[in-house]
């Protein structure tokens, strides 16, 4: 996460100077570790899978995603926090240990996401997780519909593009909502030609959609980010903290982070009005629209400047 707040222009002045609101995330994916960085900040955990009590990630896809969005950092000495490291997590367990869930476990995530809103003051939602077609029409149509309900509430949506690219059509169908801010993944030229880069299979969406989707993108591979399996030796010290991944799922937590720490410094600002500001100031990186859509956050314009 250090090299990717820099390419982000996210630095310690501005993760904390704008900490004035308290702010609630809610991550809908394979649950969370109790990883030292998330200590005091995670408010809620429903298990969507296994319906068991207390917060759990038998996976750790979920851990690391957290990690990027609000990881304090605290076993690095801040060098791997997240984007937010003040804001506060709600996590529904909607994936198994493979990371594979059903449409159903979604649908009950989001309905969780919605009728908690107000009590958990949950502003931002990330899902990290890319659902392809599987014959389930009308039960995707229903996912949407809620999405959208959820953004008419004042939940800043953010979605993944989905690692099924490069080819046309290839986005997840959660992230074609107009409303949700999609995210793609994109290094910024910053790993050179590496063949196994992220944004070479990130999802990419019709040609004749009316619309710029994925919104904006972010660095993908190799994000540095919370181990839900670290361990302590017999000193006392860390071991394992962290850890890499790679995939649109971690490009997202990281604009569902930004989204966060843009609403602590302007709390009252509406889910339109974060995404214009989020898109408006982007960084165009010179590449096409349907891999970059509108460009890579940057954060020192986007906190630093009076909302759109």
């Amino acid at each position: 996460m250090d090299r990717v707040k820099r390419q982000l222009g996210c630095s310690e002045d501005i993760q904390y100077s704008v900490a004035t609101e308290e702010i609630c995330v809610a991550v809908l994916d394979t649950g969370i570790g109790d990883h030292p960085d998330f200590e005091g900040r995670i408010t809620a955990f429903q298990d969507f899978v296994n319906d068991r009590q207390g917060s759990y990630d038998d996976s750790g896809h979920g851990t690391h995603v957290a990690g990027c969005i609000g990881g304090s950092g605290r076993l690095s000495g801040g060098r791997f926090s997240g984007i937010a490291p003040t804001c506060r997590l709600c996590v529904g367990k909607v994936l198994d240990e493979k990371g594979e869930g059903s449409i159903e476990n979604m649908y009950y995530g989001l309905l969780w996401v919605l009728e908690n809103r107000l009590r958990y003051r949950i502003r931002v939602l990330n899902i990290s997780v890319g659902i392809g077609e599987d014959g389930e029409r009308k039960r995707m149509e229903e996912l949407t519909e809620l999405l959208e309900t959820i953004t008419s509430q004042g939940v800043v949506v953010v979605c993944a593009a989905g690692n099924k690219g490069p080819e046309e059509g290839s986005m997840s169908p959660l992230g074609l909502s107009r409303r949700v801010i999609t995210v793609g993944c994109h290094e910024g030229g910053y790993f050179g030609n590496r063949k196994d880069l992220c944004e070479n299979y990130s999802g990419r969406s019709q040609e004749e959609l009316p619309y710029r989707k994925p919104d904006l993108v972010a660095p993908g591979t190799d994000v540095v980010s919370c181990n839900v399996n670290w361990r302590r030796d017999r000193r006392g010290n860390y071991r394992d903290a962290y850890i890499k991944k790679s995939g649109t799922s971690m490009s997202t937590p990281i604009v569902a982070g930004a989204a966060a720490l843009y609403l602590q410094k302007y709390p009252y600002s509406t889910v339109e009005q974060v995404k214009r500001q989020m898109i408006y100031t982007a960084r165009d990186l010179g590449d096409e629209w349907s891999k970059q859509g509108w460009g890579m956050p940057d954060l020192k314009k986007m906190c630093g400047i009076f909302p759109y």
